[in-house]
């Protein structure tokens, strides 16, 4: 949404966009989960009275008009994509195949997995780790506000203390604002690290995706 209170702003679109072909062109397989926050969120709606099943929904939905922006904008620039949604909207994208997303990416296409997991009371952090986990991925790459992960929000408390590594126990533990416990849970158990950036740096994820930058790597242990 930039700097807008809501919804999307072309400017924005385009610049993820870019981030996204930079690393593209590098050769590496993509598949992004996007949220739907700058349209809807459930636990917001639910909050405020809504039932919260329903609100998750209407989460869902958010999601998918997120995806389609974004497959808008990369196609615009010749990198074929391809939208799949865990709840049934035929008539604008594909529903999600494992198989078939496998297929899209070995013709080089990048694949937006939207509508989360398809069930209310998930995040789009555990879809993103249930999405890398069936698809077996190598690496979970969380771009965010911030670059990496800090003990309390930086923006609030100037004297917040940022990780360059740290273990999935020590993030559930000290419950750090990350991603969901469901989520890092399920990267744990599948032993897949989790690279947290920030996504305002243009440039930022291509470098991040050749080891370079500042960002916080998530892997089982300390030690290793």
């Amino acid at each position: 949404m930039g700097e807008s209170q809501f919804g999307l702003d072309p400017p924005t679109v385009e610049r993820v966009a870019q981030e996204i072909i930079g690393v593209h062109k590098l050769g590496v397989e993509v598949c992004l989960v996007i949220g739907g926050g700058n349209i809807f969120r459930g636990l917001q709606g639910s909050a405020k009275g809504m039932e919260r099943t329903t609100a998750d929904y209407m989460g869902m939905l958010a999601t998918i008009m997120n995806a389609l922006a974004m497959q808008s904008a990369l196609e615009r620039h010749g990198v074929y994509t391809r939208v799949m949604s865990a709840i049934s909207v035929d008539q604008i994208c594909e529903p999600y195949i494992r198989r078939r997303a496998v297929r899209h990416l070995e013709k080089k296409r990048v694949c937006i997995f939207a509508a989360g997991t398809g069930n209310p009371y998930f995040t789009t952090d555990t879809a993103a780790t249930l999405r890398a986990t069936e698809m077996e991925c190598q690496a979970i790459f969380k771009g965010t506000q911030v670059d990496g992960i800090y003990d309390k929000d930086p923006k609030e408390h100037p004297n917040a203390i940022r990780y360059d590594n740290v273990s999935y126990d020590l993030i559930l533990q000290k419950n750090l604002k990350v991603m969901d416990a469901s989520a890092v849970a399920l990267a744990r158990d599948n032993k897949i690290p989790i690279v947290v950036f920030s996504l305002k740096k243009v440039g930022g994820m291509k470098e991040v995706i050749q080891g370079e930058g500042k960002f916080t790597l998530v892997k089982p242990s300390l030690n290793q």
